[in-house]
């Protein structure tokens, strides 16, 4: 994203999203949702962008923006005879063509106005994707995914049945939960709270992280905590696996129990890729 393109719009948004609801201009504040949602619409805007150096800036004015679309909108109406359906007006579906070159499966998957999908994203149903949603080049949506607002998808990466992506409008200036290029997220996992897996981890099916989940690596022994005022980073190539641990208290001992932990039991190798390669033959 030039963020110098979209400086005034910024300001626009800034100032807008402090003045209460009775005092707003309504045709301004709708003017400059609507120049964000087609940013959104188009990926010329995202929540949150990469720097050269690998970091992740989050946008908080974006944030700003999509949270000011809901406080504008007004429930209507968008039934058709066999599918009832109403939310704000600010927020439709997005309008999708052939030419945008995204594969949308029939049965019943839905995709908001303001979400980003490349040419080449597979979205199989059902499936849903959020506003502020970006989702890169050649990924695959599954049956069953959340796709949660403001989440950044990156590029082949494979989002497996039943997936949950947390969305992450507020606060503002948290970071959205971000999957990198060439990331394998198995069925059931769950990843929220602003959780960072890096380009080309593998998550077994039933992976939870949140943004306090510690991370135990056993290639590197170590623990992988994250950082103060940080969420969970999740190093690159890591293959991570359900796992648990021991409470150590005497009654938890004495009843056997345990906590559940995510695991790194190794680094992608070519067995992995191997594993994890089904999918582009599914396209």
């Amino acid at each position: 994203m030039l963020l110098e393109t979209y400086a005034t719009l910024r300001q626009r948004i800034e100032a807008l999203a402090c003045q209460p609801l009775e005092a707003l201009n309504r045709d301004e504040a709708r003017a400059a949702l609507d120049e964000l949602l087609d940013g959104l619409n188009r990926g010329t805007i995202r929540a949150a962008t990469p720097t050269n150096d690998g970091q992740w800036i989050t946008h908080s004015w974006v944030k700003q923006g999509i949270l000011l679309g809901f406080r504008l909108g007004q429930l209507v109406d968008y039934s058709t005879e066999r599918f009832p359906f109403f939310d704000k007006d600010t927020y439709p579906l997005k309008p999708l063509t052939l030419a945008d070159r995204v594969r949308v499966v029939p049965g019943g998957s839905a995709i908001r106005t303001g979400a980003y999908l490349a040419p080449g994203v597979v979205c199989m149903p059902p499936m849903y994707v959020n506003v502020g949603a970006y989702v890169d080049e050649g990924s695959m949506i599954d049956s069953h995914v959340l796709v949660g607002s403001c989440a950044q998808i990156g590029k082949r990466v494979h989002l497996s049945a039943g997936v949950q992506i947390g969305g992450v409008l507020e606060p503002v200036g948290a970071r959205p939960v971000i999957i990198e290029d060439d990331v394998f997220v198995g069925g059931g996992c769950g990843i929220y709270e602003g959780c960072l897996v890096r380009q080309g981890a593998v998550l077994a099916p039933g992976v939870i992280l949140t943004g306090s989940t510690k991370l135990y690596d056993l290639v590197h022994e170590c623990l992988i905590a994250p950082a103060p005022g940080e969420p969970l980073e999740v190093p690159p190539y890591a293959v991570v696996v359900p796992g648990a641990r021991a409470v150590s208290s005497s009654f938890g001992q004495h009843h056997g129990l345990s906590l559940y932990t995510p695991i790194i039991v190794k680094y992608r190798d070519a067995r992995t890729n191997a594993a994890t390669a089904l999918e582009n033959s599914l396209r």
